[in-house]
Formats: structure tokens, sequence, C-alpha cells
């Protein structure tokens, strides 16, 4: 039986498959989800041993999927592998260096992604100093009077919502220009 389950979040099967073919047999039990929301939900219901998760994904980016893993102390514990095609893509919302994930570049081989799951593991053990960062970001969040509302957290939801809708935008006009370049090479190829 398997003792290390793996969640892997990419909305390409191909991927998904990949890392499955590329993980050592016997050892690994690896979930998969096609998109952010399905992959949180399994994120929350699973004891996972490890995250994979693309950074551009349908309905729920992976950008927000990493906002709700390290909003909560439990989820930030678990080694995080995040994937891209585009490092600039992930390096424009976290900076470098990444402390307390790993990054892996795609296209990957095996080698690059058993190296990735190595120090995911080991960046997860090292001791996070997020607890004060979280206090100072609370605290610089609230509203003069120092009371708790709201309404401070209503409009950031809508802010993220908004930025969200324009992310989601953007990514289904890159998706169209990409068809339309497979498709001009296609049929220049005939």
């Amino acid at each position: 039986m398997a003792s290390n389950k793996i969640l892997v979040i990419d909305d390409t099967t191909v991927v998904r498959v990949k890392v499955r073919e590329m993980l050592p047999p016997g050892n690994f039990l690896v979930l998969e989800a096609k998109d952010g929301v399905e992959g949180l939900n399994l994120i929350r219901q699973e004891k996972l041993s490890l995250i994979m998760l693309d950074f551009l994904l349908p309905k729920m980016s992976g950008w927000e999927v990493f906002q709700q893993i390290q909003s909560q102390s439990d989820l930030r514990k678990i080694p995080l592998v995040i994937m891209s095609g585009r490092k600039e893509e992930v390096t424009e919302k976290i900076s470098e260096p990444f402390e307390h994930f790993e990054f892996l570049g795609k296209p990957f081989d095996q080698k690059q992604l058993i190296g990735a799951i190595k120090l995911a593991m080991a960046k997860a053990k090292q001791p996070r100093q997020e607890e004060s960062q979280v206090a100072n970001f609370a605290t610089q969040n609230q509203p003069a009077t120092g009371a708790v509302t709201g309404e401070g957290s209503s409009t950031e939801i809508q802010g993220l919502t908004e930025k969200m809708v324009k992310m989601q935008a953007e990514i289904d006009s890159l998706k169209k220009q990409l068809t339309q370049v497979v498709t001009f090479i296609k049929q220049k190829i005939k």
C-alpha cells in the first residue's frame, strides 16, 4: 500500500499522468485534480504528503490556491511544488528566493521532478516566522480604530474578486491566442 499521498493539481492530463509515471512505483498514491477548486477540496479532505500545483488553472488559479494554503497553518506544513512553464508568472506574485516551496519549470524530466520533491520536503521542515508576519499583516490592515470590522475584509474580497476576473480574462485571451497560433502552424505544415 502506498505510504505517501501526492496531489497533482494541473489542468493538463498529460502532466498529471507524467508525474504519476515518473514517481517510483508502490511508494506513492497519486491523486489528481484538473482545476483549482477541485484541488483545494482535495487538499482539505485528504492527509497529503505533497502538493504539486500548476500556477495557471481554470476555476481557481494556482495563485489563489497557494494563498488559501498559506492562510491555514495546518495546510502550510504540507510540502509544495509549484509548476509552471513561465517562471515569471510565479515571480510576479511571489518573490524569490522561494523559501517555503519549490519551483519546477515545465517541461521537466524525472530527475528534476524527484529533485523538486526532495527540496520541497526539506523546505517544509524549516521553521517559519510567519506567526509574527501574520500578526504584523493583520495589524497593518485593521481600521485606524483598531476594531475588527467586516468592511475591510469585504472590500479586500471584492478587490481580489475583481483581480481574479481580470486574470481569468487574460488567461482566456492567452488560450485563444495559443489556439490561433497552433491552427496557423498546422495550416503551414500541411
